[in-house]
């Protein structure tokens, strides 16, 4: 089943109020899970980072990013009434971390056990450790990167997995373990792929959901999609191909302010999306090709069997004059016509009677 995962990000704009809103959002459309970010800003950024093109357009605003991620913090206090909350619903919460600090508070404080690295983190290989010391299942984004950027990560993976924390990292150490038969084996229990084009929205065209199977292939990993396109086709998409998680951003309302919103699903979109996925994974089957059971009933319905055209009488010969094909199917099989033709009818036939074996 599709881990479906509603993600909620920066989108409550530093609000604990709209991320409650959120939460009741994603809870009411029928995700798995809803999912946040966790930082601290000047941990994060330096003072003279800019923003992303799609921030300045998405707020209509020229600023630091270290400004514009100050107000879309959360205090770890309003973090722990969020999972609470998500508990007392029955949703997951999650969150991705982007600093230390606030990794080592998911997971101590918060006690998460599953974790979510950004795209962005894909070659901060101390941070990527970070996470694997943890032990917690881990979810690695691929956007901006090359197979072999994530085959790196996977490397740092593997050995935070496999070695004790007093054992000495380095690219030769990361390289050991992610050939090695214990490391591969960890990883397969321990990580998944998402697929994910790094741009807010993604054009159509630059989606590339065949790097799905790509990423399948090369690593023999469970792979999922993370969606920044507009609308809900691409991730039902992502979904009938076979995508393990779906990650989607969504907002209460696309004109709100903020980085994200734009790119975001409204509530009734994503509701919409997750109903589309069950029905997707509904419609999957187990691949077994045979008639299934609401078939039955239409079989002898729509099949045709051996009828006659014209009178028949007993020892007359069946011909393609007084021989036809037709509905209903509970007779003979047309496989039998030729088999018939040139042959004695055993008894007397009326125009538009079933030839039965």
């Amino acid at each position: 089943m599709t881990l479906i995962i509603a993600e909620a990000g920066v989108n409550h704009n530093g609000d604990e109020n709209l991320a409650i809103e959120l939460i009741n959002v994603a809870h009411k459309a029928g995700a798995d899970a809803v999912k946040f970010q966790t930082f601290n800003a000047k941990s994060l950024v330096t003072d003279t980072a800019k923003q992303a093109e799609y921030q300045i357009s998405n707020t209509k605003k020229v600023e630091s990013q270290l400004t514009m991620l100050s107000r879309l913090e959360l205090s770890h206090d309003a973090h722990q009434r969020l999972i609470n909350y998500c508990n007392k619903l029955g949703i997951q919460f999650l969150s991705t971390a982007f600093d230390s600090e606030s990794l080592y508070f998911l997971v101590h404080t918060l006690q998460l056990k599953t974790l979510k690295i950004a795209s962005g983190e894909i070659t901060n290989a101390p941070f990527i450790l970070e996470h694997a010391r943890t032990g917690c299942d881990l979810i690695l984004s691929t956007g901006m990167s090359t197979l072999a950027e994530i085959e790196s990560a996977l490397g740092v993976i593997a050995f935070g997995l496999t070695t004790s924390n007093d054992s000495t990292p380095s690219i030769e150490a990361f390289t050991a373990a992610y050939m090695s038969p214990e490391g591969q084996k960890v990883l397969k229990v321990k990580v998944r792929l998402l697929h994910c084009t790094t741009e807010y929205p993604a054009p159509f065209n630059e989606i590339n959901l065949k790097a799905m199977d790509t990423l399948a292939s090369f690593f023999s990993l469970q792979v999922g999609y993370s969606d920044h396109s507009q609308g809900i086709t691409i991730p039902i998409a992502a979904a009938a191909r076979g995508a393990s998680i779906i990650e989607k951003h969504f907002t209460l309302d696309n004109e709100m302010s903020g980085p994200d919103h734009k790119a975001s699903l409204e509530p009734d979109e994503l509701t919409a999306m997750v109903t589309a996925i069950r029905t997707v994974e509904a419609a999957m089957g187990d691949g077994v090709k045979t008639p299934q059971v609401s078939e039955l009933k239409n079989i002898n319905v729509a099949r045709k069997s051996l009828v006659t055209v014209n009178p028949i009488r007993k020892g007359d010969i069946f011909s393609t004059e007084n021989l036809a094909v037709k509905r209903p199917g509970t007779g003979a099989s047309p496989y039998l016509y030729w088999q018939r033709l040139g042959t004695k009818a055993d008894k007397d036939y009326a125009i538009g009677e079933v030839i039965f074996d």
